[in-house]
């Protein structure tokens, strides 16, 4: 039994060390994406006025998963470690659970974009996790440390104090690891497509009636020859599910000045345009312009300059509305052509805001923080 019992000590140790070793790691390298889900569940729980709190949050939660997941493995600080663990887990199992019945978001965000599992799977994985915080905090002082107490403060100082750079340099700066599907090198137009074949299969029922009778036909044996039948509703459900593309929100639409009436306005749709264009496409992104950093807008503008005299497109994105634009414009006179998307797709796009990404037929081929934008020179050395 006591071997069974120190083979159970391990083996939680190693699970649950490990598991928040990564899960923090993961999250440590995109804290605005992780920033991003928790303003989702603050959508849903009605407490928008918290928003601001969101950051310092995430990166005190990446961080300290970090440094428990460390602290484990090591056995260091283990009653400490154990009880923070244990309360760790009982605050996340219950709300994962919620998560999964109510459903408010699509996936927890526990692993970042690295490794995505569904709400079910995040609730039955803290199950597991739970089971062995218990496990380590009934059972803590027979945790065998792998370092003295000598060793074991300056190793948690440097966990602590790395992380925390970590983060925060992920935070104003692009990612050091890039999983979304907007990475460079990426395809945005294939990641948008999926074999039709491999694709949701969807039934249409048509809804007819005759002499007081309702029934429902498929589009094999629907009454199309006999006029006695009277159409009522048509209505589709899901067969089978199928593969989703890792893309399905990118759209594009243009915003230009209206001379006649004197306002911006929204014009047609540019996403084929984008993606197809066999020359460079620059990209600057801000979700919001209400929130954009202006500290390096002149880099901005010099890399809109360089594209002009090149003869490639230049769009700055954004999701704010077109008098928004319009008085963003008036104020800073850029020059910029101007187009609207989804403020989650460009906040996924790239993190920086504003942020530049170079195109060349659909595929990414730069990406840079907004005081990382390249200069001329640079410029000529990335697009031969």
């Amino acid at each position: 039994m006591r071997k069974t019992a120190q083979i159970l000590l391990l083996l939680s140790r190693i699970i649950v060390g490990a598991t928040f070793v990564f899960s923090g790691f993961m999250k440590a390298v995109d804290p605005l994406g992780f920033t991003y889900k928790i303003q989702d569940y603050l959508i849903e729980l009605s407490l928008t006025g918290l928003f601001s709190l969101a950051l310092p949050v995430a990166v005190l939660m990446v961080v300290s998963e970090f440094a428990l997941g460390v602290f484990l493995l090591l056995g260091i600080y283990r009653k400490m470690t154990t009880r923070l663990v244990l309360l760790f887990m009982i605050f996340f199992t219950p709300l994962t659970l919620w998560v999964a019945i109510a459903n408010p978001v699509k996936d927890c965000g526990c692993f970042g974009d690295a490794f995505v599992i569904s709400n079910w799977q995040t609730f039955y994985k803290n199950v597991v996790l739970l089971a062995g915080a218990v496990w380590m905090a009934t059972n803590w002082m027979q945790i065998k440390p792998l370092l003295s107490r000598k060793t074991a403060l300056p190793v948690a100082i440097l966990t602590l104090v790395s992380g925390v750079l970590f983060a925060l340099h992920n935070v104003y700066r692009l990612p050091v690891i890039d999983f979304r599907p907007y990475k460079i090198g990426a395809s945005i137009p294939l990641q948008m497509y999926v074999d039709p074949e491999k694709a949701d299969l969807y039934e249409t029922i048509f809804i007819y009636s005759k002499n007081g009778e309702t029934r429902e036909f498929t589009e094999e044996n629907y009454p199309w020859n006999d006029s006695t039948w009277t159409f009522v509703d048509m209505k589709t459900h899901l067969v089978r599910e199928g593969e989703k593309p890792r893309i399905e929100d990118f759209s594009v639409e243009s915003i230009y000045y209206d001379a006649t009436s004197g306002a911006w306005q929204s014009g047609g749709d540019i996403t084929d345009m984008l993606l197809s264009d066999p020359s460079y496409t620059f990209l600057m992104v801000s979700y919001l312009l209400e929130e954009m950093n202006m500290r390096h807008l002149q880099l901005f503008r010099e890399a809109d300059r360089y594209a002009k005299e090149k003869g490639y497109s230049f769009y700055l994105l954004t999701a704010s509305d077109a008098n928004v634009v319009g008085n963003w414009e008036q104020q800073n006179r850029t020059g910029f052509q101007f187009a609207h998307a989804d403020e989650r797709t460009l906040k996924t796009m790239i993190r920086s805001n504003p942020g530049l990404m170079l195109l060349k037929e659909g595929t990414v081929i730069g990406k840079w923080d907004d005081s990382k934008v390249p200069s001329f020179d640079k410029f000529q050395l990335i697009i031969k």
